[in-house]
């Protein structure tokens, strides 16, 4: 970085270069994207502001008029308001007070970093493949680092850093061979597959097989047809969320189970059924944000029958799509649907390349959101607002 630059041009790349390190980051500390996206954000706003307080004032508040913002802000402004019937106020405020500030770096990066992304590229791709390297070396030797350093030893430890290479890695790709680099972006999409297969999260696998397969759609189907494919998944996830277990313990065979022991596919169906019986016992208006981290403890659940009891208390029910039916109710999660097809038809007017890329990583991520993770998890939050950050500096790229 030259020492001559002006100070909102090197506030502005060392937030590019902070966000570029984000994968190595997360193989180190597994819960660290919050940190790094919102350092990544407040370098990139400082920027800004030095810059031309007007035009970033804009580019933050204009996307909220629009209608994907207009309901994005509805949405939240339910969960807000959820807090007045939420049985576990405390619980509750604790995850807004932890979901509020990633989202709030992941809109700052989204909105802020593009322009400065693409000087950053070959960085960011290093960080990439030193991390997916990290990744694999580590757990092909039993974990040596992780037990030398005194941490903690489990295969899963990186499952949050392959999550988050899974989401980086599908803009990342698309950005290299939108600058002509196709080389590069096949390396980081084949360091990241060996990465995941290599570690323990089969969400991570669904997520790039889902990428794949969806990418490969869109750019074979007429544009309305992908993006009617597309949306189709994404509605049927969330509308069938409430009923999928009991679907899942009906259909799904005992082969099936025992061929996907590993990921606890039994566990996973009764946990589903679990929340299943507590949407349905309270349809409109949900438990309360943030309730699924004691939900054994929510009224709801003392209407249930025992049985249904037990496994409400794992944190989560695995599904995000499924946790806002039981924390929001069918007010949450119309609105929820609301936001992604109105976020569709406004990837409808994008370019096929960055369109193909966009709907791949909205695929990969609602496929790991159905199957994974709490639906307020900061380090998810931070990771998506990253890699939204690296598809909107697609146009940034000069082709070679």
């Amino acid at each position: 970085m030259p020492s001559d630059a002006p100070l909102p041009r090197r506030l502005g790349r060392l937030g590019a270069l902070v966000l570029a390190a984000l994968p190595l980051c997360m193989a180190a500390a597994n819960r660290s994207s919050p940190l790094v996206v919102g350092l990544a954000g407040l370098l990139v706003l400082a920027a800004g502001l030095l810059e031309d307080r007007r035009a970033t004032a804009a580019a933050l508040l204009r996307p909220l008029a629009t209608p994907a913002g207009l309901a994005s802000l509805a949405f939240l402004a339910w969960c807000v308001l959820s807090l007045a019937w939420s049985p576990l106020p405390g619980l509750s405020l604790r995850t807004l007070s932890e979901f509020l500030p990633a989202l709030a770096g992941a809109a700052l990066v989204a909105r802020l970093a593009p322009p400065r992304l693409a000087s950053v590229a070959r960085p960011a791709l290093a960080c990439l493949l030193a991390a997916c390297a990290y990744v694999v070396a580590d757990l092909a030797a039993g974990l040596v680092v992780q037990k030398v350093l005194g941490l903690r030893v489990a295969a899963f430890v990186f499952n949050r850093p392959v999550l988050t290479l899974m989401l980086l890695v599908i803009p990342l790709a698309a950005f290299l061979a939108r600058g002509g680099r196709r080389g590069l972006a096949l390396l980081a999409l084949a360091a990241c597959a060996a990465a995941a297969g290599r570690s323990a999260s089969g969400a991570a696998v669904l997520g790039l097989a889902v990428a794949g397969v969806t990418y490969g759609l869109v750019r074979w189907l007429p544009a309305r047809a992908g993006l009617a494919l597309v949306g189709a998944g994404l509605l049927g996830a969330l509308v069938l969320a409430p009923v999928e277990g009991d679907v899942l313990a009906r259909t799904m065979p005992e082969a099936l189970h025992q061929r996907l022991a590993a990921s606890s596919t039994r566990a996973r169906v009764a946990i589903a059924r679990s929340f299943g019986a507590a949407v349905a016992a309270d349809p409109w208006r949900g438990a309360g944000y943030g309730t699924s981290g004691r939900f054994e403890a929510t009224p709801v659940a003392a209407a249930l029958d025992p049985d249904m009891r037990v496994l409400l208390g794992v944190g989560h029910p695995h599904n995000s799509f499924l946790q806002v039916w039981a924390e929001l109710g069918v007010v949450g999660a119309s609105l929820a649907g609301i936001v992604l097809v109105l976020t569709l038809r406004a990837l409808g007017r994008w370019p096929l390349p960055a369109r193909a890329a966009a709907l791949s990583l909205l695929a990969a991520g609602a496929a790991v959101a159905f199957v994974e993770h709490g639906a307020w998890q900061a380090w998810w939050t931070a990771g998506v607002g990253a890699a939204v950050a690296w598809l909107r500096a697609t146009p940034h790229m000069t082709t070679a």
